[in-house]
This record gives structure tokens, C-alpha cells and sequence, in this order.
């Protein structure tokens, strides 16, 4: 499974299948982390760790120092060590955001609290790898290599925060889903999206839940406005149509992020499945 992630990285869908088998085969894929994260997929005792370059905003390059640091050196004993040992002129903000977005830096620190210390963590990673002894603001200092304290935790973050940051950067949703939080409904649910594939006949009208990844917008000849949604849930992806006088109805649940009950028929059009919304309506909890 790890070399089939590895073949597929960079294709969000396909490695939401692979994902979704791991799930099935009690393979846990897990964030990436800082010290156990290589450049690719990496096996970890009896899980998957994703790799520091499947991170957006993350280049290759710097997800190798990374990796060849450690390997030279030992894992990152705290976050100090980290900002001091790595060198590489890409940490800069963009990509250290990133990581504590993701959850590579969570075994030394709460999101909230790192992101809140960003700046003052750049302005140490610079003092302690690009200035000279001279300039360093440290040189004073009675210790050669002051370590950086963070400041303690005030702030948790929430689920809905980490699956919305894993969207984001890695693609896919990592540590959950957000119809995890229907889980009465979902365990009700005689259908899912993988079934629709598999064993849901052409012309079947069935009942799901859903969440809304994607939406299109478009106007008919007669100006009304209709749609295209991607529909998703934690066993793949499937579009579906929603036409004027039910989208004029329900505009506001056909939105990204949104997860709905829906109705509708099972369509084939050009051997592609989709589905033709009958009804709608937001899950409950």
C-alpha cells in the first residue's frame, strides 16, 4: 500500500482510494510528522506516515534537508533543534505555516500556540543559522544556543480545523472526516458512493449522505441557474446534477464543505455514473 501511494502522490482521487483500502485493511495512514516523515511515503511500525513534499507550499527541497539532517544527525530532540539545525533558506514562513497546519510539528506544541509564534520562531531559526556571531542578537547571551520556549497552550484545535488545514495542504482529509461527525446517520445509510459503482443499478433512486467538495455554477438558455456538484464521502467521489427549481430552493447547502442528505436518481451518461439530485436537505447531528 505505502508503494502504491508513492506511485500515485500528486493524484488527490487516487490516493483517496488508496487511503480509503487502508482504512478497510486497518492500515493507518497517518499526518505527516517531523521526525518520522521522510520525502515520500513512509512505513512506521504498522502505519503510514505521509511525506514532508506531499505538503502544499512545501517544496522538495527543503523536505530533503529535512530528511538528510535526521539521517545525519539523529531526530529533532525539541523545536529548537529543529529551527536550529535546519539551515535550508526555504523555512520560511510560508512553508513553516505549513507544516504546524498539517500537524508535522504537533509532538512539540498545540497548533494555535505555534502558529501564534510563527514570527518569533523565524526570527530565532534566522539568528541561530544566517547570522554571523557578530550580529546575532544571542551573542550577548551567556548560553551559545539559547533554546526557544513556547509560550503554554490557551487554545485547542478543534477537529473541524485539522480536516479543514489536511484539505488544504495534503489534498484529502487525514485525521477524520467531517461526516464523521453524523455517525447515527451514516450507520443508517444502506448506500454509499462506493456502491454506486459496484452494485447500485442504473435508474435507482436512493437516499445518501454526502459531503460537498466541489460546485459548478451554470446559467440554462432560459437564464435560470443549475449546477454540477462533486459529492464525496469516506469511500470516494461522484458528481451529480442539481436542476433550476431545486437549486433555487436549496443554493445555500450546494456550498464546499457542506454536508447534506441527499435523494436522487443513479445516472449513465457517456459510462460515467452521476447522480440526478431529487432532494436535499442539511444532516443533523
Amino acid at each position: 500500500m505505502n508503494a502504491l501511494l508513492i506511485a500515485d502522490a500528486g493524484d488527490v482521487e487516487k490516493i483517496a482510494v488508496i487511503i480509503a483500502e487502508c482504512a478497510r485493511m486497518n492500515i493507518p495512514v497517518l499526518p505527516p510528522d517531523i521526525n518520522e516523515s521522510a520525502r515520500d511515503f513512509t512505513i512506521v511500525g504498522n502505519t503510514i506516515r505521509f511525506g514532508l513534499s506531499s505538503i502544499k507550499n512545501f517544496g522538495e527541497g527543503i523536505a530533503e534537508t529535512i530528511q538528510n539532517e535526521r539521517e545525519k544527525n539523529g531526530p529533532f530532540k525539541n523545536i529548537s533543534e529543529f529551527l536550529s539545525r535546519i539551515e535550508s533558506r526555504n523555512l520560511n514562513k510560508k512553508s513553516l505555516e505549513a507544516l504546524i497546519k498539517c500537524g508535522a510539528l504537533d509532538l512539540w506544541g498545540e497548533r494555535h500556540t505555534l502558529l501564534a509564534s510563527l514570527d518569533d520562531m523565524l526570527i530565532y531559526h534566522k539568528e541561530m543559522t544566517e547570522a554571523s556571531p557578530q550580529d546575532s542578537l544571542f551573542a550577548l547571551m551567556p548560553t551559545a544556543k539559547p533554546t526557544f520556549t513556547l509560550p503554554e497552550s490557551t487554545t485547542q484545535t478543534t477537529l473541524s480545523e485539522k480536516l479543514l488545514w489536511e484539505k488544504e495542504l495534503l489534498g484529502i482529509y487525514v485525521s477524520g472526516h467531517p461526516l464523521d461527525t453524523f455517525a447515527s446517520t451514516l450507520a443508517k445509510a444502506t448506500v454509499n458512493i462506493e456502491a454506486m459503482y459496484t452494485r447500485v443499478k442504473v435508474g435507482m433512486t436512493i437516499v445518501f449522505p454526502a459531503l460537498v467538495s466541489e460546485i459548478r455554477t451554470i446559467l440554462t438558455k432560459k437564464g435560470d441557474k443549475m449546477s454540477f456538484v462533486k459529492l464525496e464521502d469516506k469511500t470516494g467521489h461522484i458528481e451529480s446534477v442539481v436542476f433550476p427549481k431545486l437549486y433555487k430552493e436549496h443554493s445555500g447547502l450546494f456550498v464546499p464543505g457542506t454536508c447534506i442528505l441527499i435523494k436522487g436518481v443513479v445516472n449513465k451518461r457517456n459510462d460515467e455514473i452521476s447522480i440526478a439530485i431529487e432532494n436535499v436537505k442539511a444532516l443533523a447531528k
